[in-house]
C-alpha cells in the first residue's frame, strides 16, 4: 500500500522506515530538502520537497493513490490543515495528525481526524491508526488466542448502540477512546462520531470482526 507522510523530522523518518520495512510504498514531504538526510541512503521511497498541505505537492507525493496520510511536522496548524486536505479534498480515509497541544487535539478529534498528542506519541500508536486495523494489536494473551485490537468502524454505525456492534460481530468491547480519553461502555452506550473502538476477540475471529464493522450495519441492527 502507498503511504504519504508530511514532515521528515525524527518522527516522520522513523515512521517512514517502519512502514517501508513492512513492505509498503512511502512518500515523504518536507519543506526543507536537507531534512531528507534523516532518511539515509537505504530509504527507497519518494522524497518530495514542498508544503504538505499544497495540493500539487500532495499529488506529486501520490496522494491520489494513498491508503493513508500522516501529518507529523512541527506545526499543529500545518498538520491539521494537511490532514483535512488529504481527507476532504482527496478522500484519503486513513488520516492521522500529530498535535503538540492535547487540548486542541480534542477539537480536531471532533472533526473526525484521529490525533496523537506528542506527549503520548509512540510509533505503534501512529501506525495503528494508519495500517489496516489488527495489524498492530494492542494486547495478545500469552496463549496467542485472544487479542485486544482497535478496529475501523464504518461511519454508518454512528448513532447505534455498542451492544448492536457486539451482537453483529460476536466480539466484546474492551473500551472506547472518545475525545482522547478511554471510557468503559455501558449497555446503552451509543457509538459517536470520532470514537475509536477497541474490541476483545479471538485472534481467529478478528478478520471477520473487521469485515463486519467496516461495512454498514444491517437495517435491523440498531
Amino acid at each position: 500500500m502507498h503511504f504519504v507522510i508530511m514532515g521528515c523530522g525524527r518522527v516522520g523518518s522513523s515512521l517512514a522506515h517502519s512502514l517501508e520495512a513492512q513492505g509498503h510504498d512511502v512518500a515523504v514531504i518536507d519543506q526543507e530538502e536537507s531534512a531528507f538526510r534523516r532518511l539515509g541512503s537505504s530509504f527507497e521511497g519518494r522524497r518530495v520537497t514542498g508544503v504538505g498541505f499544497d495540493r500539487d505537492t500532495l499529488k506529486e507525493a501520490g496522494i491520489d493513490d494513498a491508503y493513508a496520510f500522516a501529518a507529523v511536522s512541527s506545526g499543529d496548524n500545518s498538520n491539521i490543515l494537511a490532514a483535512r486536505v488529504a481527507r476532504e479534498t482527496f478522500g484519503v480515509e486513513h488520516v492521522v495528525a500529530r498535535i503538540y497541544d492535547p487540548g486542541r487535539a480534542e477539537v480536531y478529534q471532533r472533526l473526525g481526524i484521529p490525533t496523537v498528542a506528542t506527549v503520548k506519541w509512540t510509533s505503534d500508536q501512529m501506525i495503528r491508526r494508519l495500517l489496516p486495523q489488527g495489524h498492530v494489536p494492542e494486547l495478545v494473551d500469552p496463549s496467542g488466542k485472544v487479542v485486544i485490537a482497535e478496529v475501523t468502524v464504518n461511519p454508518a454505525w454512528v448513532g447505534h448502540r455498542i451492544s448492536a456492534l457486539e451482537e453483529a460481530t460476536g466480539a466484546r468491547t474492551a473500551y472506547l477512546t472518545r475525545l482522547g480519553s478511554g471510557i468503559l461502555v455501558e449497555h446503552d452506550t451509543v457509538f459517536q462520531e470520532g470514537d475509536l473502538l477497541h474490541v476483545a476477540t479471538l485472534v481467529s475471529d478478528l478478520p471477520s470482526v473487521e469485515r463486519t464493522l467496516d461495512a454498514p450495519p444491517a437495517p435491523s441492527e440498531h
